[in-house]
């Protein structure tokens, strides 16, 4: 098994496999029933942003999954899930799939990405403590698991609650 990913945008054809990724990366189904819904909601969902990472003979072995949000009044998009088959976790496909997703989000103009998140992990895509920008929830959690990421120069991050969309639930 070698640690060289392809990365690209999700197909229609991927759906299953994403769907059996998010399935096999977590204990309960709710992260692959939380894609499926994201991927139904019109004001959510944007194309293009759905990642996989594949490994050398095709299988798909990672995703991640950015969507649009809000931070206050300002459109920003949401990192989550990310996820990686358990036997291919902890050599770079989950990493590949993040910056491929970040990548193909600064090449559409967007500005701003939050997560929520293991405070050791995100911080290597240059994700920084989302309340150093004013920039909070409206659910508890530990400051330093939200986290956010200014995508281009000139356009600081915006203060302000962060507005999921309705299938996360917050």
């Amino acid at each position: 098994m070698g640690n060289t990913w392809v990365t690209r945008a999700e197909t229609g054809a991927d759906i299953p496999a994403i769907r059996d990724i998010n399935l096999t990366a977590f204990p309960t189904p709710a992260e692959a029933d939380l894609v499926d819904a994201l991927r139904a909601d019109p004001a959510a969902w944007i194309e293009g942003l759905s990642l996989v990472a594949a490994d050398e003979t095709g299988r798909l072995v990672a995703h991640a999954l950015l969507t649009r949000c809000h931070i206050g009044t300002t459109p920003a998009l949401c990192l989550a899930p990310c996820a990686v088959r358990p036997e291919r976790q902890r050599t770079g496909a989950g990493g590949a799939a993040i910056r491929a997703a970040l990548a193909a989000a600064t090449a559409r103009g967007e500005h701003h990405v939050v997560v929520l998140g293991h405070p050791a992990y995100y911080p290597r895509f240059g994700f920084t403590r989302a309340s150093d920008h004013g920039i909070g929830l409206t659910v508890d959690v530990p400051d330093d698991a939200l986290m956010a990421l200014g995508l281009r120069p000139g356009h600081p991050l915006p203060g302000g609650t962060v507005r999921y969309a309705a299938a996360f639930g917050i």
